[in-house]
């Protein structure tokens, strides 16, 4: 794994640089993961194997720097991507962003659109009937959180596991994540709706949605603003490990 050093925040951001050529697909993971566990797959598939791809671990979480004076707003994470890529020299990015990942991605792709080529969102927090698992944590305070709420969440976490599989890594990444990183995502993700910035884009982007999320309310606003839907089937929230496959096609289509 790469690292930047964030000098003003004296963190490093990790993150993994596979070869390949441009446009680079930059992932971002959902609330707790880690785009170091979740992507590899997808990012190595077939499909996607000639292009650039960038695991970013958002900070606060995975093999991330986790700084104790870092807002870990929506606005935030997003500019340290923006910093990795700037460093990198890269232009024209294809975000590809999972859940929590697809909100940041959304706010990178209206702050800087000079670095991104085109968006890729799976099931992104838009509005607050998205947010359940943020809200959750968000409805705790940040001090009761991080001195019980996290081992709590990490227990139920172990739960999931042992109920399906696909969670397996869950309770480890869950465990990786800076507590108080999770409570401040959590709270920004669960404080408004990015609906009007994702539709007001005018830059190609796709929607992934799994399978058993549908129906879903999202499905209308989406056909009216003519923003292309691609459905994952045997999969759900957690498609990135329920379907890689068929998500890694899905995304390797909108490079095409």
């Amino acid at each position: 794994m790469r690292t930047l050093h964030l000098t003003d925040l004296h963190a490093h951001l990790g993150y993994h640089d596979l070869h390949g050529s441009e446009p680079a697909c930059v992932y971002l993971h959902g609330l707790g993961t880690a785009s170091s566990a979740d992507f590899p797959t997808i990012a190595r598939h077939p499909a996607l194997v000639a292009y650039r791809a960038l695991l970013v671990d958002l900070l606060g979480f995975g093999f991330s720097g986790r700084p104790a004076a870092f807002s870990y707003s929506l606005e935030a994470h997003a500019e340290t991507v923006a910093r990795l890529i700037e460093h990198l020299g890269l232009r024209g990015c294809h975000l590809v962003g999972h859940s929590f990942g697809g909100s940041v991605a959304v706010v990178l792709a209206a702050n800087r659109p000079d670095l991104i080529g085109g968006l890729i969102v799976a099931e992104p927090n838009l509005d607050l009937e998205d947010a359940t698992l943020s809200r959750m944590i968000a409805d705790q305070t940040e001090e009761a959180y991080v001195a019980a709420g996290h081992t709590a969440l990490v227990a139920q976490a172990e739960g999931w596991a042992i109920q399906d599989t696909v969670m397996a890594s869950y309770p480890g990444t869950l465990r990786a994540a800076d507590p108080q990183a999770m409570h401040r995502s959590a709270t920004a993700l669960a404080a408004g709706s990015l609906r009007e910035l994702f539709f007001g884009l005018t830059l190609p982007r796709t929607y992934l949605f799994g399978a058993s999320t549908l129906p879903h309310a999202h499905e209308a606003l989406l056909r009216a603003s003519g923003v292309p839907m691609v459905v994952i089937p045997d999969a759900g929230h957690a498609m990135m490990g329920e379907n890689p496959d068929a998500v890694a096609r899905a995304v390797a289509a909108t490079l095409a």
